[in-house]
């Protein structure tokens, strides 16, 4: 009989450096946190982690389907903004544009896309809750 496969884990720890910030922790790196409820120019703010671990996602996802396609490019770029409602606290809505550095046809950049939709662990986490939505277009 088959045994289900083993589930991904994931762990990070953050720890509260002062008033000002924070770090996170994982594997054998380290990201500077903005805590600092007068906020912080030199470390992301929970907000910003969020846009750029979708953005990581994304990028990370097109890496992941481009050998199976045999997608051929040069670069990705991922810009993403997101718009904060208050009450409740929430990202009403997210932006994205995925911009491909590529030679590939529309039709192959639409197929790009659609994978980063489908696969990506982070977008389908996103997506229930927030109105998200972007294009993935040719530099």
């Amino acid at each position: 009989m088959n045994q289900p496969a083993a589930k991904m884990t994931f762990h990070v720890v953050s720890r509260r450096t002062d008033a000002h910030s924070s770090l996170s922790h994982c594997k054998n790196a380290e990201i500077a946190l903005d805590t600092d409820l007068a906020g912080n120019p030199d470390a992301f703010n929970p907000a910003e982690l969020l846009l750029a671990a979708l953005s990581a996602c994304m990028i990370k996802g097109i890496e992941r389907v481009a050998p199976i396609l045999k997608f051929q490019m040069r670069g990705v770029e991922v810009i993403v903004d997101g718009v904060r409602q208050d009450v409740p606290p929430k990202m009403e809505s997210v932006r994205y544009e995925i911009i491909v550095d590529t030679d590939e046809s529309d039709q192959r950049l639409d197929l790009l896309h659609e994978n980063v939709k489908k696969y990506g662990t982070v977008f389908n986490t996103v997506a229930p809750g927030t109105d998200l939505s972007g294009v993935l277009r040719r530099r």
